[in-house]
């Protein structure tokens, strides 16, 4: 079977919805038995880490009746997901309502524009506080004029803690009560925010643009999901990219969860364009499916089906900035180039994702289609079903991507995106030019507890188009 170019999801959802409106009098609710059916049996069909679970042998039973009754005795979908996942899988999800999915796939999240991360204070007192990465244009933050570097330590009054973060920060409106953080001591200020999430889509293409420095025409790009209702977009950055003569690129995934690995091989030729219809990477599924699903990736020089030519920048270098939250369609553009030019990555080793899945609805196999799917009940999978390998076959890096030049972010001075002084980027440009790189103080290394991304049901997914 092979992978097909699917819908937006943001308007089969809207669909979807209607006919669940339209149709409410013919729908009977799905009993916990025929979703955890779904569950093995999608499971059973596609899940790369099939082998490692003894149930999920297609001969493990000896009678539909004997599989049912190992089927039914978990007291909730979850219980039977979490048995059957492999203990070597960290990114397989189960989701009670695929709508919600649906719209996070498509860049639709429930927000107030505060992009932060969570990092525990340097004396081991259990207690966190937030740093805010960036701001989304056109939401409660920004309308609060918070910017990226603003410190907080408190929510609705509480202290922020290891154990209480997530519940802090769940409900739709919360109140942080801001500090100062000199790279020791956490200090608070009486200044107070209120924010409320509303239904955002978030740009993925957060800052582009043309830095000339010393003689040198440098692209810089903060890319922040790979989000395929974008990719016209970001190819249009490209071109300007193009039209400014930009002969080195900075790019920034410093924050890239992934997503879209179809979006992952156009950036790829959009930073070269040299290597058109060479391999990029193999897959590797599971036994069952190799033979049948697998396909190599190649360099694409148009979008899927012809519909826009790819612009790209022919470099042979191009700089990128990571860290720990950098993961998986970002890793592929990574470790993919790494064979064809040279990547300088600057920063912090990244997550180590290097599997894709995609969204399985309870529908007939092969296909497990949302057309076709049971309307009784809105769970979805997205279990992990092939891995990738570069094309000298580099593959299970399950401690990260290293960086060339190792650079941590310096919570009490994050400078502006952007910004030929930013910490990172000034090492890049330092680079580029040939001049020293810039003075760069010891700084105590912080353990980040979470981030605000880790609440989407897509956090660090790689998404390969069905």
């Amino acid at each position: 079977m092979k992978k097909r170019l699917i819908l937006s999801l943001l308007a089969v959802s809207l669909v979807f919805t209607s006919c669940f409106k339209d149709k409410d009098d013919d729908i009977q609710i799905a009993s916990v038995a025929e979703i955890q059916n779904f569950i093995y049996r999608g499971l059973n069909y596609f899940y790369l880490y099939k082998a490692d679970t003894a149930e999920l042998a297609n001969d493990a039973f000896t009678s539909e009746e004997e599989k049912n009754t190992f089927i039914t005795s978990f007291d909730t979908p979850e219980a039977l997901f979490d048995y059957l996942k492999s203990p070597q899988d960290r990114f397989s999800i189960l989701v009670d309502n695929y709508i919600e999915l649906e719209n996070a796939l498509s860049g639709i999240t429930l927000n107030n524009g505060m992009e932060f991360g969570l990092v525990f204070y340097p004396n081991n007192s259990g207690n966190v506080f937030g740093y805010i990465r960036y701001v989304i244009p056109n939401t409660a933050a920004s309308s609060a004029g918070l910017q990226r570097g603003v410190i907080f330590n408190t929510v609705d009054g509480q202290q922020i803690t290891e154990n209480n973060f997530s519940e802090l920060l769940t409900p739709d409106e919360y109140t942080i009560g801001l500090a100062t953080f000199d790279g020791t001591e956490v200090t608070p200020t009486s200044d107070e925010v209120t924010l409320t999430k509303t239904q955002v889509s978030e740009n993925p293409i957060h800052v582009a643009q043309t830095l000339n420095v010393s003689g040198h025409t440098i692209g810089y790009l903060m890319y922040n999901a790979f989000t395929s209702e974008f990719d016209s977009q970001l190819n249009g950055t490209f071109a300007q990219f193009q039209a400014d003569g930009v002969t080195d690129l900075v790019l920034d995934l410093r924050y890239n969860g992934g997503g879209s690995v179809r979006t992952a091989t156009y950036l790829t030729s959009m930073i070269t364009g040299q290597f058109t219809g060479d391999l990029l990477y193999t897959e590797e599924w599971n036994a069952d499916r190799q033979n049948e699903n697998a396909e190599n990736g190649v360099f694409p020089a148009t979008f899927e089906g012809g519909s826009e030519i790819i612009n790209n920048l022919g470099l042979s270098r191009v700089y990128i900035l990571t860290t720990g939250r950098t993961a998986s369609a970002s890793e592929l553009v990574i470790n993919t180039l790494n064979p064809y030019i040279n990547v300088i990555q600057i920063g912090g080793a990244t997550t180590g994702k290097f599997q894709a899945s995609f969204l399985l609805y309870d529908a007939p196999a092969p296909g497990f289609s949302r057309s076709e799917a049971n309307q009784g009940h809105t769970y979805a999978m997205l279990p992990l079903v092939f891995k990738t390998a570069n094309s000298v076959g580099f593959t299970d890096y399950v401690d990260g991507l290293t960086p060339n030049i190792e650079l941590g972010e310096d919570y009490s001075n994050l400078g502006i995106l952007g910004d030929a002084n930013e910490p990172l980027l000034a090492v890049a440009i330092a680079d580029i030019v040939g001049q020293p790189r810039p003075f760069q103080k010891n700084l105590d290394k912080l353990e980040e507890i979470s981030e605000s991304k880790a609440n989407s049901p897509i956090y660090q997914l790689m998404i390969a188009e069905q």
